[in-house]
């Protein structure tokens, strides 16, 4: 079993939302690249980094924290949080990540995930947040109308092997 540390960014810092709330944000670490350093320091193999702002806007922001925390560890980095253009995910693959998270372009644009799979093979993982089966984009902040295993076998057919993140609200049981 592989447990693989969360480090969620906002504004720059590693962050907790309530419920996926962007209002009810608690600082946990104002460097992300220390608790990058802390995580490798209790045992972490690898590390799970969300751009916050990015999922919510649309295009990656902290750009520079995430930066941060790959120039501090030795260890792989896998990103998600506003991935929904080439661009975007050159850009973050530029920063040296290993693996990079696609989550709402997955609902959108299925044509990218095609893309990228080929390009990047499994080098791209689909994340798919789910709120009572249903799948949540933009950061939670919008629900889809497509049903979190139809999303998966949709991502199957387009060449995703089973590189799959499914999460579930601070709120599930």
């Amino acid at each position: 079993m592989e447990i693989i540390p969360a480090i969620d960014i906002k504004d720059g810092v590693c962050v907790r939302l309530y419920q996926g709330d962007f209002e009810q944000a608690t600082v946990y670490g104002e460097d992300p690249a220390a608790v990058a350093r802390h995580w490798v320091a209790q045992g972490a193999t690898r590390l799970h980094v969300v751009d916050l702002d990015g999922a919510r806007t649309g295009y990656p922001t902290n750009t520079a924290a995430i930066r941060a925390i790959v120039a501090a560890v030795e260890i792989p980095v896998q990103l998600g949080g506003g991935m929904r253009t080439d661009d975007a995910i050159q850009a973050a693959f530029a920063t040296g990540v290993e693996r990079v998270i696609i989550g709402t372009a997955a609902v959108r644009d299925p044509g990218l995930v095609t893309r990228m799979v080929e390009r990047y093979d499994e080098r791209i993982i689909i994340g798919v947040d789910a709120r009572d089966g249903w799948v949540a984009t933009a950061g939670w902040t919008e629900m889809s109308e497509i049903h979190a295993a139809e999303l998966i076998e949709q991502m199957a057919y387009v060449g995703c092997n089973g590189s799959f993140i499914p999460t579930l609200p601070a709120t599930a049981p």
